[in-house]
């Protein structure tokens, strides 16, 4: 169960990071350098940005609930 949890933990870890610096700044961010025109044809908060965000919101859920399920197992097994 420890291993499955810290393989959860370092998944959601690393799609936290991309889905993070994916998210489109004040400067515009990673997001319209890599969708280039697709992303500058959508403005403000389009469907892709709110698709963005809910992702972004599971995958922090995943890693905090990863990290109190983690910290409970080594609380009970120590």
């Amino acid at each position: 169960m420890i291993l499955t949890l810290q393989i959860v933990l370092v998944l959601a870890s690393l799609l936290l990071v991309v889905l993070v610096l994916l998210h489109r700044g004040k400067g515009g961010g990673l997001s319209s350098m890599l969708g280039g025109s697709f992303y500058s044809s959508l403005s403000g908060s389009s469907v892709v940005e709110r698709n963005l965000d809910r992702l972004t919101i599971i995958a922090g859920a995943v890693w905090a609930i990863s990290i109190i399920g983690l910290g409970l197992l080594y609380k009970n097994a120590g």
